[in-house]
C-alpha cells in the first residue's frame, strides 16, 4: 500500500509541475462528496483524517479552498476573535509613518504574538508632515497596509529576496549580511501568512521550489530537489541535466562533490559531503551528485532564511492546512486563480455607490466596456487597478473581501475622501455636470472603482483605458 501511495504522489507532483494533459479533473474522485467530508472531519474521523493527510487531490481544488476557508473561521471562533453577545475581542493599533514604512511596520508587528496576529488590527497612517490621516479602517486601510508592506519587502532592491530567470522570487543568499536577517524573514513570513488568513490576495509570483518549501515537502522517493532546479536556475539544471545523461566516463569531466559560491566577490568553496573537494564524480555517484548540488543551491545555502521565513508563515498558518494543496496551488491561495475575468460573476457582487446601480447608463458603458472591449491583459490591469491583484479571487467575487464596489465622484469630491457627505452629494450631483477631463480612481484598499458619470461609451472607454494601462489615480479613502 505504502508503494502504491509513494508512485500515486510521484505521478501526482510531477503532473502538478508540468500537466500530463488540459484534463484537470484527471485526479477528483467523483464519488467522494466535499460535504461529507467537511462532516468527517468536524467529526476527526479517521478516513476523512487519512484522505486530506495522503491524497488530499482527489477532492475539487475549490472544495479544498472552501474547506481552509472554514477551518480559518473555525480556529478564529477556538481563540476567541470572533465578536459575540457575551465578548467583543479588542483589536490591536499600530501607527503608521509613511516616511518610514517598513521600519515603523516591523518594529510594531514583529513583537505581536501570532494570537494578537490573527485578530483585528487597525491601523493609523501619518503623513509626511506628521499629521493623521482621515481614513474609514472597516478592513481596508489594514488590508492597504498588509498589501503596501507585502509589495515592498518582496521588491529585490531590498535585497530579501532575488528573482529567478522566470522574474520568480526566492530568498537572495546575500540577504545574510544585513543585520538580524533571519527575524526579518520571520517578520515576512507572518504577513504572507496573515494574507491567506485573511483571505487577501497579493501579486507575489514565487518560484516552485520555495512554494515546495513554503508547504514543508521534504527529501523523499517522491520528491528531489532536482525536480525542480530549473524554477531556480535553468543553466544549471540544463548543466547537471548533462552530467546525468552524459554517456561516456564522468570522471573525465574532473567533477568533485562540492560547488564554489562567489559571495560579495570572494569565492567560497563548501564541499557537498564530508570531504567532498577530494571525492570525484563518476558513473557510479553521478545521481547523488546532481540531488547534491540541487540541494545546495536550492537549500543548504538558504536554509537559515528559509527556516525563519516558514517558521514565521507557519505561526499564522496552520501547515496541516497546507498539506490539503500542491505548491502550484499554494500560489493560487496567494495570488488568485489563472483564469480569464469572469465579467459576469463580478456584475452580480458588485456594490454600487453615490448614485449608481446596475441599470445606470454609465454602469452599463463600463461593463460593455471591460467585458467587451478590454482584452485580456486590459482586464488584468483593470482588476490590478481596484483591486490591487490582477488574478480574480480562487472563490470568485462573492468571496472577495471587501466586495467589489463601484461609487460615484463628483469632481469636488477629490480630497474628501469616503464620507456619508460625497456620498451624498454624489447621488444628487450625479447628472450636473461634465466629467470629461476627470480620469477613474481607486482606492485598493476598500476594492472601490471611484467613477465619473462620462456623458458618452466612448469617452469612459478612453479614461478607464488611460487609467489602468497607466496604474494612476490611487487614493486613500
Amino acid at each position: 500500500m505504502n508503494a502504491a501511495h509513494t508512485l500515486l504522489m510521484v505521478l501526482y507532483e510531477k503532473d502538478s509541475r508540468r500537466p500530463f494533459s488540459d484534463d484537470n479533473v484527471r485526479w477528483i474522485v467523483r464519488d467522494l462528496k466535499a460535504s461529507s467530508m467537511q462532516t468527517e472531519l468536524s467529526r476527526n474521523q479517521p478516513r476523512a483524517k487519512a484522505v486530506m493527510k495522503r491524497v488530499p487531490h482527489v477532492l475539487p481544488y475549490r472544495e479544498r479552498v472552501k474547506m481552509l476557508r472554514e477551518l480559518v473561521s473555525k480556529d478564529r471562533q477556538a481563540l476567541g476573535l470572533v465578536q459575540t453577545r457575551d465578548a467583543a475581542p479588542r483589536p490591536t493599533y499600530v501607527r503608521i509613518h509613511r516616511s518610514r514604512f517598513l521600519e515603523d511596520a516591523y518594529s510594531q508587528l514583529c513583537q505581536l504574538s501570532s494570537l494578537s496576529l490573527k485578530g483585528t488590527i487597525r491601523v493609523k497612517f501619518v503623513n509626511e508632515q506628521g499629521l493623521d490621516e482621515a481614513g474609514i479602517d472597516q478592513d481596508g486601510v489594514f488590508k492597504e497596509f498588509l498589501e503596501d508592506t507585502i509589495t515592498r519587502v518582496f521588491d529585490p532592491s531590498l535585497s530579501l529576496f532575488k528573482t529567478s530567470a522566470d522574474q520568480r522570487l526566492y530568498p537572495s543568499p546575500y540577504s545574510a549580511a544585513q543585520d538580524n536577517y533571519q527575524a526579518l524573514f520571520n517578520f515576512v513570513g507572518r504577513m504572507l501568512g496573515k494574507a491567506i488568513y485573511e483571505g487577501f490576495l497579493v501579486d507575489v509570483p514565487f518560484a516552485d521550489f520555495f512554494l515546495t518549501n513554503l508547504k514543508g515537502t521534504k527529501y523523499s522517493a517522491a520528491y528531489s530537489p532536482f525536480d525542480e532546479l530549473a524554477s531556480f536556475d535553468p543553466d544549471l539544471y540544463k548543466n547537471l541535466s548533462y552530467v546525468k545523461h552524459y554517456d561516456g566516463d564522468v570522471s573525465d569531466l574532473d567533477l568533485s562533490f562540492s560547488v564554489n559560491r562567489e559571495f560579495f566577490g570572494k569565492v567560497e568553496t563548501h564541499d557537498l559531503i564530508p570531504g567532498g573537494r577530494a571525492m570525484t564524480v563518476t558513473n557510479e555517484n553521478k545521481i547523488r551528485y546532481i540531488h547534491k548540488v540541487a540541494h545546495f543551491h536550492m537549500y543548504t545555502q538558504l536554509r537559515h532564511q528559509i527556516t525563519a521565513f516558514v517558521h514565521g508563515f507557519h505561526s499564522i498558518v496552520n501547515p496541516e492546512w497546507l498539506g490539503y494543496f500542491s505548491p502550484r496551488e499554494i500560489q493560487q491561495l496567494i495570488s488568485g486563480d489563472s483564469v480569464a475575468l469572469d465579467i459576469e460573476d463580478l456584475k452580480k457582487h458588485v456594490e454600487y455607490l453615490g448614485g449608481f446601480h446596475a441599470g445606470h447608463q454609465v454602469i452599463r458603458w463600463l461593463w460593455d466596456v471591460v467585458g467587451k472591449d478590454f482584452n485580456t491583459q486590459e482586464k488584468a490591469l483593470f482588476l490590478k487597478f481596484v483591486t490591487s491583484c490582477s488574478k480574480p479571487p480562487v472563490l470568485g467575487f462573492s468571496h472577495l473581501n471587501p466586495p467589489f464596489s463601484v461609487r460615484f465622484v463628483d469632481t469636488s469630491d477629490d480630497d474628501a475622501g469616503y464620507t456619508a457627505a460625497t456620498v451624498l452629494r454624489g447621488f444628487f450631483r450625479r447628472s450636473s455636470r461634465s466629467f470629461a477631463t476627470r480620469l477613474p480612481t481607486a482606492s485598493t484598499c476598500f476594492n472601490l472603482l471611484k467613477l465619473p458619470n462620462y456623458p458618452n461609451k466612448t469617452v469612459l472607454k478612453e479614461k478607464l483605458r488611460q487609467a489602468v494601462t497607466s496604474a494612476s489615480g490611487f487614493e486613500l479613502s
